[in-house]
C-alpha cells in the first residue's frame, strides 16, 4: 500500500512536491486555505488550518503530516500529534521558526552565530538597544513576518509605535505577537547566503550547496548555486552551522538557514525555514535529488537522495508580480523560443505586483552565460 503524505497549507511549496510524490508513487493530499490555491490539484479538502477540526479531519489515514508554511497554530499541532498522528517537523521545532524571540534564544543558547539581539516590550526597551547599535537597528515582530513583511530598520522608537501598541492592545491575540518585538544590530553585509539540508527522523542529514541570494524589496529575487567563490572554510561553516540546528532542534525534513557574508568576515544566521525555501528551488533542475523529493523522503524516513548537481552552477530567477496584461502562460510560447534550455515554472497563481508567480533555472558550466541566459527567459513574463 502507497504512503500517504499530508500537506497543509495549498501554496506554490505544496504544488511542487506534487511531482516527486508521482514518481515515488506517494499519495499526495493537500488541506487548501480556498479553491484557487496554487496546489489546487492535488487539494483533497479547503479549510482554515487554525481549525483543529478541520485539520484533523484532513489527517485521518495518513502516515506524516508535513506544511507548505509556518504558520499552524501550535494549539492545532498539538491536537494532531494528540490523536497519534506523525508531525513533520514536530511542534517544538516548528516553535522556533514560529517566533523569532524564540529562535533567536535557542541558536544563542547552542553558542550558534547570530546579531547581537534584545527583546523589546517597551519603546523605552528600543531606545536603550539603539544607543548601544550607532542609532540604528532593525525591527521585527516576532511572529507572522515573511518575505520583508513584519521587518523595519528604525532609528527612533516611533517608527514601530504601531507595533508597541499591538503588543498591548486587548483586542489583539497575544498569540499572534508574541508579546514583544525583535531588535538586531543592522548587520553590514556582503551579501546573502542560505544553507539548506534535510533530516530524517531516524537521524541521517544530507546538505545541499551553499547557495548565493539576492534581495530586492525584502524578496528573493535571484539564487546561484553554489555561492560563488564558496568552496572551503565558507562552506564548510554554511553546512555546519545547519547540520548543527537540524540535529539539536531535532527538525525532520528539509531545514533552511539563511545567512549574512559580513564585511568583517563573519557568517550569522538571519532566519530558519522548516520546509522547502525559495532559495532550494534550483534543486529541482540542478541537483541529483530536488528539495522536494528529498522533504517527502525525509519526513516518511526514507533513505535520502543524492545532493550533487548536474552542472557547476545553476541559476534561479524568481518571477515576481508576472505580466500587467494576460498570464504566464501567454508568455511561455516566446520564453521558450527564446531560450530552450531554461526550466520554467509556472504557480498557477493570477499576476500581482510583488507576488511569487513562477521560476525559471537554467544550468551550465559558464556562470555568466548561464545568469545571462536565466533572466533572459524570465524577462519575457514581465512588462
Amino acid at each position: 500500500m502507497a504512503l500517504k503524505v499530508g500537506v497543509i497549507g495549498g501554496g506554490q511549496l505544496a504544488r511542487m512536491m506534487v511531482p516527486p510524490a508521482i514518481h515515488l508513487g506517494l499519495e499526495i493530499s493537500v488541506l487548501a486555505e480556498n479553491e484557487g490555491s496554487s496546489a489546487r490539484l492535488a487539494a483533497t479538502r479547503v479549510g482554515d488550518y487554525h481549525d483543529a477540526a478541520t485539520v484533523l479531519a484532513f489527517a485521518q489515514g495518513v502516515d506524516a503530516i508535513t506544511f507548505d508554511h509556518e504558520h499552524v497554530p501550535q494549539s492545532v499541532l498539538r491536537a494532531l500529534v494528540d490523536a497519534g498522528v506523525a508531525v513533520h517537523p514536530s511542534p517544538e521545532a516548528l516553535f522556533v521558526a514560529q517566533d523569532k524571540l524564540v529562535m533567536r534564544q535557542r541558536l544563542t543558547d547552542l553558542g550558534l552565530p547570530v546579531p547581537d539581539w534584545a527583546r523589546l516590550e517597551t519603546p523605552a526597551d528600543l531606545a536603550a538597544f539603539l544607543a548601544d547599535h550607532g542609532g540604528r537597528a532593525v525591527v521585527k515582530t516576532a511572529r507572522g513576518g515573511y518575505d520583508g513583511k513584519g521587518v523595519r530598520v528604525v532609528s527612533d522608537p516611533s517608527e514601530v509605535a504601531d507595533w508597541f501598541a499591538g503588543l498591548s492592545d486587548p483586542s489583539v491575540d497575544p498569540e499572534s505577537t508574541g508579546g514583544a518585538l525583535l531588535a538586531e544590530e543592522l548587520v553590514e553585509f556582503r551579501r546573502e547566503l542560505a544553507q539548506s539540508v534535510a533530516r530524517r527522523p531516524s537521524g541521517e542529514i544530507v546538505a545541499w550547496p551553499v547557495v548565493e541570494s539576492v534581495q530586492r524589496d525584502g524578496v528573493c529575487a535571484e539564487v546561484i548555486a553554489p555561492a560563488p567563490s564558496s568552496a572551503g572554510r565558507l562552506a564548510d561553516m554554511a553546512e555546519d552551522i545547519a547540520r548543527t540546528i537540524a540535529a539539536e532542534l531535532g527538525v525532520t525534513g528539509v531545514l533552511a538557514v539563511e545567512l549574512f557574508e559580513t564585511t568583517d568576515d563573519r557568517i550569522l544566521i538571519n532566519e530558519l525555514a522548516m520546509r522547502p525555501h525559495n532559495t532550494g528551488h534550483w534543486s529541482i533542475d540542478g541537483s541529483t535529488t530536488s528539495q522536494f523529493e528529498q522533504h517527502l523522503r525525509a519526513v516518511l524516513d526514507l533513505p535520502l537522495g543524492d545532493t550533487g548537481t548536474f552542472e557547476d552552477w545553476s541559476v534561479m530567477i524568481n518571477v515576481l508580480g508576472g505580466p500587467t496584461t494576460g498570464t504566464l502562460a501567454d508568455r511561455l510560447p516566446a520564453a521558450m523560443a527564446d531560450q530552450p534550455s531554461a526550466k520554467i515554472h509556472d504557480y498557477g497563481k493570477d499576476p500581482r505586483p510583488g507576488r511569487k508567480v513562477g521560476h525559471v533555472t537554467v544550468v551550465g558550466d559558464d556562470l555568466d552565460d548561464v545568469v545571462f541566459r536565466a533572466r533572459a527567459a524570465a524577462d519575457h513574463f514581465l512588462d
